[in-house]
């Protein structure tokens, strides 16, 4: 089995994934669906640091300390 020099990543993964029986490639697939979750949860925690960090000095103030206290 000699895959092309000049193929992406994507096209040699697909390559040898076609080569699996299926239960196997499906092995693959929740790996891919694993890495690709893991990934999107990591941007979304990125945001709302981000957001966390903008928003810090509307959300701590002296204003709003006292209004809270009171309940």
């Amino acid at each position: 089995m000699l895959f092309g020099v000049f193929m992406t990543l994507a096209e040699l993964a697909f390559e040898y994934l076609k080569t699996l029986p299926d239960d196997q490639a499906r092995e693959v697939l929740d790996f891919i669906r694993y890495l690709k979750m893991k990934q999107e949860r990591a941007t979304i925690m990125d945001l709302m640091t981000a957001q966390e960090l903008t928003l810090m000095h509307i959300w701590d103030n002296p204003e709003d300390d006292d209004a809270w206290n009171e309940f």
